[in-house]
């Protein structure tokens, strides 16, 4: 039996101003991972931008039973990201499957 569902991933590229190593970076980002984690029950995965220590490209993935939720979920974690004073949000995409 087949079920109706929706999958929805948002893409967020960041700009970490005060990152001077990668190990800065990854600590900023896997803060900024846990908090999403703690808050929305999403996958986030670094999908961009490994090498470089003041930018990186995260992907966020949701899947749920309609558009509306999966939509309302991953604006959510945007607004989150957005707010989140250690990285600045430079660019977003969002589709809905």
């Amino acid at each position: 039996m087949l079920y109706p569902m929706c999958l929805g991933v948002l893409t967020v590229c960041l700009y970490i101003n005060e990152s001077n190593s990668l190990k800065f970076k990854r600590q900023v980002l896997r803060c900024l991972k846990d908090r999403i984690k703690a808050n929305f029950n999403v996958s986030v995965s670094e999908i961009a931008e490994h090498a470089l220590w003041q930018r990186s490209c995260l992907g966020i993935a949701c899947i749920g039973k309609d558009k509306p939720y999966v939509n309302g979920v991953l604006s959510r974690v945007f607004d989150l990201m957005d707010t989140y004073s250690r990285a600045e949000v430079i660019d977003t995409k969002m589709e809905l499957y």
